[in-house]
């Protein structure tokens, strides 16, 4: 296998485009061979263009190893001018789903470093053999479209953009290019371990008789990619035509029935959750709306605010009030402005049932909404509710909150860039 030249890999970047004149990249940088290939390549195309790469290097603590395996992989990477820094995670502990733990830990703390540092573009280590990993354990557990179209090549989230430029390469040509650098790497024994589930299918993927599945995999991905683009398209459309999104955290349903993934998602909008609802639960609901409770939203008719169906997070499922700090998210859709100055102690939550009797003079919306509006508290002292304006314009104006659910409800966006990873992986490892 030969190394991955500067200009294949800058045909990569070109794909997971636009960047500023100057690119400001991060790179998730483990130590290992994938993702140190990632920033040896990535700071060689930075440089290129003026622009840097930051290496972020998340020290898990799970091993009694990590510490010093961190500073190594910096040292490594101080050596070839390459910035980083070392995020380490004190919350994770060895036990049940220790790995997907300490995965959602790892990649919470990557975002917020990108977001803290006003980095947009956070590069990620996955390559081909990765990517038909993906398929093959979601084919096991039976996934529908979105799990079976693979990891995405570009993903866009509020405050970061996620990019893998590396699905379309073997890990061969990922080692080959560090020997060609010169630049070693760490091995990490938990890539082997029985245990855990990838381990074991990537046995499963490198025994001879198997070793053709991994093309198949990636072009029937490439399928699923296509049929996801275009039911998202629809779904896309149908939330467009039907559904009107309101900054208080409710949507109205004015006409149906939707296609079950366009509800699946604009549930998830509206309940801040990571991941939309199984399609089974949704369906009944998006032929034909009635009074429910559902994946923690409530529908109910839409009353005084018109025809069709109110759709409003469920005051019983929302999270527990947070630390009103700038830039703090509450119940996974609601943030305190990064410029906000809400009194010392005071915390950020939901203006409540009792609240909103008091207050059901300054707005026209039902009490089902005016309970789940975000509300700033000091001391059980009800101190404003931006939303409502309450007490006043100067008082919103220091603690403005705003609407921010993680994923927006129009679905997945750039699939075009999902596909061509598939595509491209297959034809290398084919």
């Amino acid at each position: 296998m030969k190394a991955i030249s500067a200009a294949e890999f800058a045909t990569a970047m070109a794909e997971l485009g636009p960047f500023e004149e100057t690119p400001r990249l991060a790179a998730a940088v483990s130590g290992g061979a994938d993702s140190m290939a990632l920033a040896v390549l990535a700071d060689t195309w930075a440089r290129a263009r003026r622009g840097s790469l930051l290496a972020l290097i998340v020290d898990h603590g799970l091993r009694a190893e990590s510490r010093a395996e961190a500073i190594l992989t910096q040292e490594r990477l101080a050596a070839r001018g390459i910035a980083s820094r070392i995020l380490p995670l004190s919350t994770l502990s060895n036990g049940t789903a220790s790995a997907a733990r300490a995965r959602e830990a790892r990649y919470q703390a990557l975002m917020e470093a990108c977001r803290a540092m006003g980095l947009l573009h956070l590069l990620l280590g996955h390559h081909a053999a990765d990517q038909a990993e993906t398929i093959w354990m979601r084919k096991q557990a039976q996934s529908g479209l979105i799990g079976l179209a693979g990891m995405a090549a570009l993903r866009e989230l509020p405050f970061v953009r996620l990019l893998r430029p590396l699905l379309r390469f073997p890990p061969e040509r990922l080692r080959a290019t560090l020997e060609a650098a010169g630049v070693a790497w760490v091995e990490d024994p938990s890539n082997r371990n029985r245990r855990f589930l990838r381990a074991r299918l990537r046995a499963q993927l490198a025994t001879a008789e198997a070793k053709p599945l991994g093309p198949i995999l990636l072009t029937q991905a490439k399928e699923a990619a296509m049929a996801r683009k275009t039911a998202e398209h629809r779904s896309a459309e149908a939330l467009a035509q039907s559904v009107r999104f309101f900054p208080e955290g409710y949507a109205l349903l004015t006409s149906w029935p939707l296609p079950p993934a366009a509800l699946a998602s604009l549930i998830q909008a509206l309940t801040g959750a990571a991941y939309p609802p199984p399609l089974r639960q949704v369906a009944p609901l998006a032929a034909s709306p009635r009074s429910a409770t559902l994946a923690g939203i409530r529908v109910l008719p839409a009353g005084k605010l018109g025809h069709g169906w109110l759709l409003v997070r469920e005051a019983a499922a929302m999270a527990p009030a947070v630390p009103a700090a700038p830039d703090r998210c509450w119940d996974g859709r609601f943030r305190l402005a990064v410029n906000a100055r809400p009194p010392e102690g005071s915390v950020l939550g939901a203006l409540g049932a009792s609240s909103a009797v008091r207050l059901r003079k300054m707005s026209h919306l039902p009490a089902a909404i005016m309970q789940t509006l975000p509300a700033i508290w000091c001391k059980s002292v009800l101190v404003a509710v931006p939303h409502l304006g309450y007490p006043d314009s100067a008082a919103c104006r220091a603690m403005p909150v705003v609407l921010c659910p993680p994923v927006p409800a129009a679905g997945g966006m750039f699939l075009s860039a999902t596909e061509w990873g598939c595509r491209a992986a297959a034809d290398t490892l084919s």
